[in-house]
């Protein structure tokens, strides 16, 4: 059973989502915060498997929150951002803090439950919107993979790494290529490897600086 905890200082938007997550056979809401500062709280108390965290909170916002979440020793706990403020500065904001996964509020249902599951598993998780905002902001990042550096990969690793970059979670590219979704992750795992990259972003970066998306 994959435990959420619920971050916003919206009530009625705790409310749908509670509604939405408890809907689901292997998850549930264990707790509820109203603020960043109760958001580290509770999840220091509860040890939730994912953390929804808005953005926008009274006193500690949900940057700051994931930030104190993930300084914080012994936390296992994934964030998974949700937010109508999808722009670069927030997004970066919210990787570096430690977040696994950043996704829009108007995220349809379905996917925001799979992207629940996908944070849980130890995946990061970016949409296409956020995708962009890491390509705008990061392109001049001195240890991002260069394009040179791509010619190691199989035809079938390029065509992986081009999902990766428009957003796709493993699960999402298993059901495109047609393959396990331990399939995909092993390619995605092989392609960091080989790049000598550190996570998605970079990945995403790499594929961009290549001419892939």
């Amino acid at each position: 059973m994959i435990r959420v905890l619920l971050a916003d200082d919206q009530a009625l938007v705790r409310g749908a989502f509670a509604l939405l997550v408890n809907s689901a056979d292997d998850m549930e809401v264990v707790g509820e915060a109203g603020t960043g500062d109760e958001a580290v709280r509770l999840t220091r108390d509860l040890r939730p498997d994912v953390v929804l965290m808005d953005i926008r909170m009274p006193s500690t916002d949900g940057i700051e929150a994931t930030r104190q979440i993930f300084a914080a020793d012994g936390s296992s706990s994934k964030v998974l951002i949700l937010t109508t403020f999808e722009t670069d500065t927030n997004v970066l904001r919210g990787l570096r803090a430690g977040a696994c996964g950043f996704l829009p509020k108007d995220t349809r249902p379905d996917a925001l439950l799979d992207a629940i599951r996908t944070v849980a598993a130890g995946e990061s998780l970016l949409s296409p919107g956020a995708t962009r905002a890491v390509i705008t902001r990061a392109l001049s990042r001195p240890d991002a993979p260069t394009p040179e550096r791509l010619a190691s990969l199989t035809a079938r690793e390029r065509e992986v790494l081009r999902l990766v970059a428009a957003g796709r979670s493993n699960q999402e590219i298993a059901d495109e290529l047609v393959v396990s979704p331990l399939t995909a992750k092993t390619h995605v795992a092989r392609i960091l490897a080989k790049l000598g990259a550190r996570d998605r972003v970079h990945l995403v970066i790499a594929a961009y600086e290549a001419g892939l998306p």
